[in-house]
């Protein structure tokens, strides 16, 4: 497939992990999103968009008679981006469960069921994808961000994703760097400081106070100042970053509060996402 361009994107995956959120960001961003056509079709489509206009098309395992192979050897000579979508079992079952809705394979059967069966489908897609996305910790807005960053023609700069997260809740499997902020001292002992979080002033000024911490700040921004343009160069458009501690709620969260400062004076800007923080 083409790796030379962006103008036509196919949307595939597991049913639950975003799919149609990827498809409205991409409309958004001025694609013409069509979902779940046959495949017998997509050929004819995709060719009338070879010399210009921007495309996405939404194909999965809803698809009558879909299957891997049928898919590759519909798209064999065509030029594309591949974007799969996938989150983990229990989450997927999550969603369905939360939405009420049906999964399209289960039929009569239980949801586990149709998410294993299209799992089965799909997943020789995977290793053929351009993009494979697990949404697993994902809301809404983060999937967003990430189609944007990746697929807005107007993004003229990086776009930077700050996020906190708990060791004990496992790595933000979309980081590119990580960085353990465990080694600071944990306001989490402090009793009047352990309900609070790190965007709270005292959480803050207990931190501060940590003499490890400039030194550990100064490193950081050190290090990123001179990769940054660096990425942008070589056409990476987005950048996730993400500072861990135990619990993911005062060190890592600000730290990350204060590189998203340090960077918005440099001239970068970024999202914050506080992954393991309910507020």
């Amino acid at each position: 497939m083409g790796k030379d361009l962006n103008n036509i994107v196919l949307v595939t995956g597991t049913s639950g992990a975003g799919k149609s959120i990827a498809l409205k960001a991409l409309e958004d961003l001025g694609y013409d999103a069509i979902d779940n056509i046959p495949l017998a079709i997509l050929p004819v489509l995709v060719d009338s968009y070879k010399t210009g206009g921007l495309l996405a098309i939404g194909i999965d395992a809803r698809n009558q008679g879909f299957t891997a192979e049928k898919f590759l050897e519909a798209t064999k000579k065509l030029k594309y981006k591949l974007l799969f979508l996938d989150a983990d079992t229990d989450v997927l079952q999550r969603r369905f469960s939360e939405t009420r809705r049906r999964h399209p394979l289960a039929k009569d059967r239980p949801i586990a069921d149709g998410i294993r069966h299209e799992k089965d489908l799909v997943e020789k897609l995977r290793k053929h994808a351009d993009y494979v996305v697990d949404t697993s910790t994902f809301n809404q807005s983060d999937l967003r961000n990430w189609i944007r960053g990746h697929f807005s023609a107007e993004n003229e700069q990086l776009l930077i994703t700050l996020t906190s997260f708990s060791y004990k809740a496992g790595l933000p499997r979309e980081a590119d760097l990580v960085f353990d902020v465990r080694f600071l001292k944990n306001p989490y002992y402090v009793p009047e400081l352990r309900e609070k979080n790190g965007k709270n002033k005292q959480v803050g000024e207990y931190i501060e106070k940590d003499k490890n911490l400039e030194p550990f700040l100064k490193n950081v921004m050190n290090l990123l100042m001179p990769l940054l343009p660096v990425y942008k160069a070589e056409g990476k458009s987005y950048l996730t970053i993400a500072f861990g501690c135990t619990g993911g709620k005062h060190r890592s969260v600000f730290v990350t509060e204060t590189v998203a400062k340090k960077l918005d004076i440099s001239g970068y800007k970024s999202v914050v996402r506080h992954r393991d923080v309910n507020d």
